[in-house]
Parts: structure tokens; sequence; C-alpha cells
């Protein structure tokens, strides 16, 4: 089992949103501690991060030392334009 870190950024995003969408990003969070690279998972190229799809979310991790860190909890369209920056 993976120890989980959020950025204190992600936790502000998560304070966000909606209650159905948080529910369902918490539980994907949670089942990252268990397996951190569950089926659908994929890594983005540019900047050596993962990202897993929950709904409209994108939940942008990486892996460290000691666990995940959680670097961004972001709505699918915003992590397209900045992927694109990159």
């Amino acid at each position: 089992m993976y120890r989980i870190e959020l950025r204190r950024k992600v936790q502000r995003s998560l304070d966000k949103l909606p209650k159905r969408d948080f529910e369902a990003v918490i539980e994907t969070v949670k089942n990252l501690a268990n397996s951190p690279r569950p089926k659908g998972v994929e890594k983005i190229k540019s900047a050596g991060l993962w990202r897993v799809r929950q709904g409209d979310y994108r939940v942008v991790y990486s892996m460290v030392i000691n666990g995940i860190m959680i670097r961004r909890i972001i709505w699918r369209l915003k992590l397209l334009n900045l992927v694109m920056l990159l």
C-alpha cells in the first residue's frame, strides 16, 4: 500500500468540486494507494507525470520514493490545454 500525499493546491481544488464529483475523485485517489497504475492510466510524456480519468476530471500524480504525490485535480479540457503548452 502506497502513501498518498496531496499538495495544498490540490486540497483547494477538491474543496471547489461539486459533492458528487468530490466523492468520485476521492475514491479514485484512495484506489491509487492500492494500485498506482490502474486500468486506464496514461503517462504525460513531456512531464514524467501520470494521469487517471474520473468523469470530467483528471487526477495528475507522480510516483515518489515513499508513495504517490497528487499534483493536480483538473478539469479535462484545462489539462488538454496545459499539455499542449509543454
